[in-house]
């Protein structure tokens, strides 16, 4: 007999008790960085998703776009500057960031996870008041901070065995558009949805130690020591910080893992092995 087939029958056979862990779970993915890039990646991603729902878990997965939103921005003419790291959004450059997030990206997502065999819909923080905002900084403009997250919409789809995929905008409450970072999106949702787990994935390995060495389990307290010392910094402060507040919302771990890694999400729930670096409790 192959061996090729063997080994596959091994595989599916161990991944069993991990299927029975995970079934009925609620996973929150945030999906930035090369899955979005590269069309192999998405394609490959969303057949993880499309396999992630059919056998019983519940995926939600949540997007950025920053790359597209500078290359639609540069190709209007629109200048965008950063503070912090994060986009100064005025009337104009929102325009852009809500028709490419909303628009280009996720119904990109929607129709990969489609091809799959999956049943995706796309919608944003604005559609059925999922994500009311107060504004994040005056000076940063239009970009928003979750301040109430309504998950009732999210709970309709998981029963139907929908996959939602959800562009990070927000709503004020004088009707205004915000834009909200990604991870930041990501983890308000899983604290609503109380999440068993946050996949935030990254072009990165995994959190790393002053040495720089992947370290793939941490504690809430060795996140904050390593931000104290230095040896979290750049960013990945903001990946871990809104992991911390997922966690301090209800989410049961969060894990920073590397998207690059083929099958990452697949790795990550259904194996020892997993693929990047869980955060935990103590």
């Amino acid at each position: 007999m192959n061996r090729d087939w063997i080994a596959t029958a091994q595989t599916l056979s161990q991944a069993l008790p991990y299927l029975q862990r995970y079934a009925d779970a609620t996973v929150v993915i945030k999906l930035g960085g090369h899955a979005m890039g590269s069309d192999a990646a998405m394609r490959e991603f969303a057949r993880d998703v499309a396999l992630m729902r059919q056998v019983g878990v519940n995926p939600v997965v949540v997007h950025g776009g920053g790359p597209m939103i500078n290359e639609m921005l540069a190709r209007l003419n629109i200048k965008s500057d950063f503070k912090n790291g994060k986009r100064i959004t005025d009337a104009a450059t929102m325009e852009v960031v809500e028709m490419v997030l909303s628009g280009l990206v996720n119904s990109r997502i929607v129709q990969a996870i489609s091809e799959q065999g999956g049943r995706a819909v796309g919608l944003s923080g604005k559609d059925s008041g999922l994500i009311v905002c107060t504004p994040e900084d005056p000076e940063l403009g239009l970009v928003g901070k979750p301040a109430i997250v309504n998950p009732d919409i999210l709970h309709d789809f998981a029963d139907k065995g929908i996959i939602p995929v959800i562009a990070p905008l927000g709503m004020g409450a004088n009707g205004e558009t915000f834009n909200i970072n990604g991870d930041t999106a990501a983890g308000a949702i899983a604290a609503a949805l109380k999440a068993d787990r946050l996949l935030l994935l990254t072009d990165v390995a995994g959190v790393k130690n002053a040495e720089g060495e992947v370290l793939t389990e941490l504690t809430a307290a060795q996140i904050n020591a390593m931000i104290a010392d230095g040896s979290i910094a750049g960013g990945m402060i903001p990946k871990t910080q809104t992991a911390l507040a997922a966690m301090e919302g209800g989410v049961r771990a969060a894990v920073i893992l590397d998207g690059r890694a083929p099958n990452a999400c697949l790795l990550e729930l259904f194996t020892d092995h997993g693929a990047g670096s869980i955060i935990r409790d103590e």
